[in-house]
């Protein structure tokens, strides 16, 4: 792990293969430890997985500049719309002139096409981009935890799901990555807020990402998880049934 900013404690890792985790940890009154994550495919045509919130942006910036120039990046990508999954979307497209922001259908139709300084690119459900090395197949999630357009990234040649807000880790002290129990801290993390939509039908959701058998979980907040992903999607599905 390198830290890129002392006074922040912005940080980065190798998750995987080509794709490293920006993390800053936080502290939320009354709420404690808390992090945000962001996820750097380093490739021909390099993508980054969240933005940060707007206010977060020059750590950010400066997280990534530490592994590739930022001009370089081609995609700006996130789960739904949100200001920690896309709140500096413009700012980046501002300092990366080749790049566009990557997201699924629904939120190019009734956000990103405005909101963006830079008509988006828009994914089919299950459709696949090549990066270079890597490549990242798009799910349609609705309502998974949250929001009409939600989705997510799978990429294939590390078997790596970019899962956002699903296992959500509260603390800010969390390593970079982690074979531990996420699934305990997260249900726990979740039925104090309640942050999930009751859609019902979440389990489907989760079998059809199960079913891609990630071997890392690329998470929003807290650690990064790798081991038998598909397992853990189906526990989390039946966190759901109880």
């Amino acid at each position: 792990m390198v830290v890129t900013n002392n006074d922040s404690g912005t940080n980065v890792h190798e998750i995987v293969d080509g794709i490293y985790r920006i993390n800053t940890p936080v502290l939320i009154s009354g709420a404690g430890g808390f992090s945000f994550n962001q996820y750097l495919i380093v490739d021909e045509e390099s993508l980054l997985f969240h933005t940060g919130p707007r206010k977060m942006f020059p750590l950010v910036r400066e997280a990534v500049a530490s592994l590739l120039s930022v001009e370089r990046l081609r995609y700006i990508s996130f789960s739904h719309v949100e200001a920690d999954e896309c709140g500096s979307l413009n700012e980046w497209l501002a300092v990366a002139p080749q790049a566009v922001p990557l997201c699924g259908a629904v939120a190019a139709l009734v956000s990103i096409g405005d909101l963006a300084d830079r008509a988006p690119r828009a994914m089919a459900d299950g459709e696949l981009v090549s990066l270079g090395k890597h490549s990242v197949r798009w799910f349609d999630t609705p309502h998974l935890p949250h929001g009409w357009e939600c989705g997510y990234l799978f990429e294939e040649h590390t078997s790596t799901l970019f899962c956002g807000d699903l296992f959500t880790q509260g603390g800010d002290d969390l390593p970079p990555i982690t074979e531990s129990d996420i699934l305990g801290p997260s249900e726990e993390f979740r039925k104090q807020m309640d942050y999930f939509s009751h859609t019902k039908n979440a389990g489907v959701m989760l079998e059809r990402l199960a079913s891609t058998n990630p071997t890392t979980l690329a998470c929003m907040h807290g650690s990064a998880w790798q081991g038998d992903g598909a397992t853990l999607l189906r526990a989390l599905a039946k966190e759901f049934t109880v």
